[in-house]
């Protein structure tokens, strides 16, 4: 019986469903609304990959952090709050 493993397929060769120019474009939109600075301690590492990410997608690393941090807020939303 061949085994097959999830690295060995192809679906998982597409790029992430984001798209640089939407992304940038609702970067900017939101630029406009008023934004109060925060601060969060994290480690090093996870700084680190955070930026890595941001320059594979070509973004900003704030930018992708503030939308990890936003799904995960509408993701822990019940669903009749949305």
């Amino acid at each position: 019986m061949k085994h097959t493993y999830v690295k060995s397929e192809g679906a998982y060769d597409v790029v992430s469903g984001f798209e640089k120019k939407k992304i940038l474009a609702a970067a900017r939109r939101l630029k406009k609304t008023r934004k109060l600075p925060t601060s969060v301690a994290l480690e090093e590492r996870t700084i680190r990959e955070l930026k890595a990410i941001a320059e594979w997608r070509g973004m900003p690393y704030q930018v992708l952090m503030r939308m990890f941090i936003l799904d995960g807020l509408h993701k822990s939303q019940p669903a009749n709050a949305h």
